[in-house]
């Protein structure tokens, strides 16, 4: 079996929710209440989120704003704590770190989660400055830490990024499964919480092979998800799933619900 349908075996199209991180210890939007405070804001999100029936949870330091490129070994430490004290005991885990993929593996590793997110294949301009990646450097270091079944979720059209290339979406997830060994290819619209087309991630799907899972990863909706679930092997969300529907709310129990009972109709 790949990696993504071991963790997953009993699910075709998994649904995977967002566990949105407070600004951590040292970034500018921190607000000085402590881990502890960080901590009690996560686990009654991961509550909800499993209570209202998502497969999977994805941790993301989502307010660390503006995002890093290169992370320090606080935020592998803070990241870690986080995930270890609010991990969830009945379904897989992943860490995201934007967007470092070094943290996200470190932090996954300490944790014994199952997947990782990121950016590493490319060049972009970005919110962020030049952003280059190295694919080759991640995937050598899972081997290193003897994670092998680790996932690594690669996304290919970032948020906040255009890439400074010429070839297409499809073209570059196609690349991207022989190059550079993706486990799951992940598209996105243009910012955190804004969908793609429909057929970006239809064209994607159809430029790779069908062992590898396309995922659409942001903006996913109750009111949109079946015209995605069309295409797309799975979905992350976390925008859709908060109180109004805003990114940095915490999570509306009720909306959770109301987007697992859409996508699992489709």
């Amino acid at each position: 079996m790949t990696r993504f349908r071991t963790i997953f075996p009993d699910t075709d199209q998994p649904l995977i929710a967002m566990a949105h991180v407070p600004a951590l210890p040292g970034t500018p939007l921190y607000d000085g209440a402590g881990m502890g405070a960080i901590i009690e804001h996560v686990r009654r999100d991961v509550d909800a989120l499993v209570a209202a029936g998502f497969d999977a949870v994805l941790f993301c330091n989502e307010n660390d704003r503006p995002y890093e490129l290169e992370g320090s070994p606080a935020s592998a430490a803070f990241m870690s704590r986080v995930v270890t004290e609010c991990r969830p005991d009945s379904v897989p885990y992943g860490v995201d770190f934007l967007w470092d993929p070094r943290i996200a593996l470190a932090a996954a590793v300490a944790t014994d989660a199952s997947f990782i997110r990121e950016v590493t294949t490319g060049v972009w301009e970005s919110d962020m400055g030049l952003w280059n990646t190295n694919c080759a450097e991640t995937l050598r270091q899972r081997r290193y830490l003897d994670r092998e079944d680790l996932g690594v979720f690669m996304n290919i059209t970032p948020e906040f990024a255009s890439s400074l290339g010429s070839r297409s979406a499809p073209q570059v997830a196609r690349s991207t499964v022989v190059s550079s060994l993706a486990d799951a290819i992940l598209v996105s619209g243009p910012m955190a919480g804004s969908q793609p087309d429909v057929e970006a991630v239809a064209a994607v799907r159809e430029s790779v092979p069908e062992e590898v899972p396309v995922l659409l990863n942001t903006g996913a909706r109750a009111s949109t998800i079946a015209a995605f679930l069309q295409h797309a092997d799975g979905v992350i969300v976390g925008s859709a799933l908060k109180v109004d529907g805003y990114t940095w709310n915490p999570v509306d129990p009720e909306r959770a619900a109301d987007f697992v009972r859409a996508a699992r109709s489709a």
